[in-house]
């Protein structure tokens, strides 16, 4: 009889399931879509070349994550993806008792996004506070944090660009 029950919970957990899926794996998007136009983000910000990291970043999500063909020019694509860098931020989060350096930084970028059809014009995503927030360690000062060749910020435009697939092609 206890055999039978415990055949009888898991059988409907598994048929019933939890309704949770991996991120970036979903697809919500229309199925006329088959090439997304990913045009360089505009800089609203004083961080030199931040758009260039976040747009090639987000490139390389969608080719490595979905099915979609990317091209830089909007006339070329089905939909459009558009967006702003308007603020990066990074605030010292944690220090190093020794020598009072920060070891963990803070970073916030705010966009503005806008995903739509191109022949429709239909919006399909669209938000003017996408915020992005992650905590990365350092090995160096606070003033190296952001030079253009540090490690840092690669990988704060992978995790961005993750963040950002993600919700434009599961519509959250």
């Amino acid at each position: 009889m206890r055999n039978w029950r415990i055949a009888l919970v898991a059988t409907s957990a598994l048929l019933c399931g939890c309704g949770y899926h991996v991120a970036g794996r979903s697809n919500a998007l229309p199925q006329s879509i088959r090439v997304i136009a990913v045009p360089a983000l505009e800089n609203k910000t004083t961080s030199y070349r931040i758009e260039q990291r976040l747009t090639a970043a987000t490139v390389h999500e969608f080719l490595a994550k979905t099915r979609y063909r990317v091209v830089s020019e909007p006339s070329n694509g089905d939909a459009v993806l558009r967006g702003k860098v308007l603020s990066l931020e990074a605030v010292p989060l944690l220090f190093d008792t020794a020598t009072g350096r920060a070891t963990t930084m803070l970073v916030t970028v705010k966009c503005e996004v806008t995903f739509e059809e191109r022949d429709t014009g239909n919006v399909l995503y669209h938000t003017d506070n996408f915020l992005f927030r992650n905590q990365y360690e350092i090995s160096t000062d606070v003033k190296s944090f952001f030079e253009e060749q540090d490690a840092a910020l690669e990988r704060l435009a992978q995790d961005f660009a993750a963040r950002l697939v993600a919700a434009v092609t599961e519509n959250y």
